[in-house]
Order: structure tokens, then C-alpha cells, then sequence
């Protein structure tokens, strides 16, 4: 949930705090810098290949994720963003989008104009680092998923995924009790993680039978981080969260 309409850059300002040491003014400017509030369906496009936005989008509530089609149709998933991200912060400098973005689950974005992020950057220099470092960050997470698609089963795989997700939606306060909202179908993990969603099930069924994961509709619970840990031959060191080794 937003915590707060009127502070709709909060879990933004979180984010960041979690990869890039903010001062309280620099925290209070990010504050300010005006939004535009839109709530989207599932499956519903938030920009696509060849567009040239004028504006960046924040994800406050739910999830979404970066995508490209092959000339058949066949969709790869290459990132999922989760709230307090911004999956599109390269249009700043890269006028003409080389991916798509959908929401996977029904969201709620926040669109920031692109010369007001410039706008505050002049003003606090140090946020340009620390915009610069989220993108250093994406893609270091870029480089893991390449390496969790073409080199681990998909026990692994999928274990190393929820391992991931888990400590991206702690650093932003929605993890409680080791238990997380996982809004995607099969389909869509099937499409993340480069195998097919009956064997995604499979998979699915067999982290659950080995007790690693509990899971109810949509909720996800880890009863023993380390054994998660373990099936996911997980390092959370390309998070670079600071100070951060696990929940």
C-alpha cells in the first residue's frame, strides 16, 4: 500500500535510502518533486518499444515488468519491479525506449516529468548519483538473470527469484513475518525465468514439498531463509543494498 497520497515519492525516497546514504534535505526534496497519480488494470501497457516519453514512472503499488517480444510473438520477461521503482529511469538519457513496460498485476504509477528530475538533480546534486546508482544496480540484477537463465535448473532458478524479490520488497517495508504478495501467474514466472509454466508448477510444487516455501493464492511465505538461500545458490551481493546480507 502507498503509505501516504500526499507523500507519493516516500517509497521512491526508501528505495533509494536502500542503495545510497540520502540527507534529510535531499529526502525532503524528493518529496516535493511533483507526481501524477494513475491506477492501472493488470496487463496494461505502461510504455512501450519506440515510444519517447517525456516522464518517468514510479511503481507505488503492485507489480510490472520489462519485456521484449521476439519476432514470433514469444515473450521474455527481463526484469519484475516491485514499489518504490523505476523501471524507466534510463529515458532520461535514452530519448527513444528500446523495451516495453505492462503491469503485471493491477498498480498504482506515479509519473514524474522528466524536467523536474532534472530540476531537483541541478538543485541536489548528490540525488544524480544516487539515480545513477539505481541504474548501476538494475544492471547488475540484469547480469544475475542472465546467469539464473542460462546456467541454474529451475528448482534453482525459481528459489533464487523469491530469494531476490524477498529483500527488493524488504528494503521498502512489504515483508512481514517472511511473508511477501507474489501478484504473478505462472505464465508470467514461466516467461521471467526461461522455462514453461507447467514446469513452472512442477517446480513450484516441489519447493513447497521440501518445505522451502509456504504458499497461499498470491502470498508467499519463507519459513527458513537459509534453506532459500541454499536452493537458490543465492548471494545477495548484486542487490547492493547497504548494510544489508539477508532479511
Amino acid at each position: 500500500m502507498v503509505d501516504d497520497l500526499h507523500q507519493p515519492n516516500s517509497l521512491m525516497v526508501r528505495k533509494l535510502e536502500s542503495i545510497f546514504p540520502l540527507t534529510d534535505e535531499e529526502k525532503h526534496a524528493l518529496q516535493q518533486v511533483p507526481v501524477v497519480i494513475k491506477t492501472l488494470k493488470a496487463d496494461q501497457e505502461i510504455v512501450s518499444i519506440g515510444d519517447r516519453p517525456q516522464h518517468c514512472c514510479q511503481i507505488l503499488e503492485g507489480f510490472t515488468c520489462v519485456y521484449k517480444l521476439s519476432y514470433a510473438g514469444r515473450r521474455q520477461i527481463m526484469a519484475l519491479h516491485v514499489p518504490g521503482d523505476m523501471p524507466d529511469l534510463q529515458s532520461l538519457h535514452l530519448e527513444i525506449m528500446d523495451f516495453s513496460i505492462a503491469s503485471i498485476s493491477p498498480c498504482t504509477v506515479g509519473f514524474i516529468q522528466h524536467d523536474d528530475m532534472r530540476h531537483v538533480c541541478e538543485r541536489f546534486p548528490r540525488l544524480t548519483a544516487a539515480f545513477w546508482r539505481e541504474t548501476l544496480v538494475d544492471a547488475s540484477i540484469y547480469r544475475e538473470w542472465l546467469l539464473n537463465i542460462g546456467q541454474r535448473d529451475a528448482y534453482t532458478r525459481i528459489a533464487h527469484l523469491l530469494c531476490e524479490l524477498l529483500l527488493r520488497l524488504k528494503a521498502v517495508g512489504l515483508v512481514e513475518d517472511m511473508t511477501f504478495t507474489l501478484p504473478t501467474t505462472q505464465e508470467e514466472l514461466a516467461d521471467a525465468v526461461g522455462i514453461s509454466p507447467v514446469h513452472v508448477s512442477r517446480t513450484l510444487q516441489t519447493l513447497r514439498a521440501d518445505g522451502v516455501i509456504q504458499t497461499e493464492k498470491s502470498r508467499v511465505t519463507v519459513p527458513d531463509w537459509q534453506r532459500l538461500v541454499e536452493a537458490g545458490e543465492f548471494d545477495p551481493l548484486y542487490l547492493h543494498q547497504q548494510g544489508r546480507n539477508g532479511p
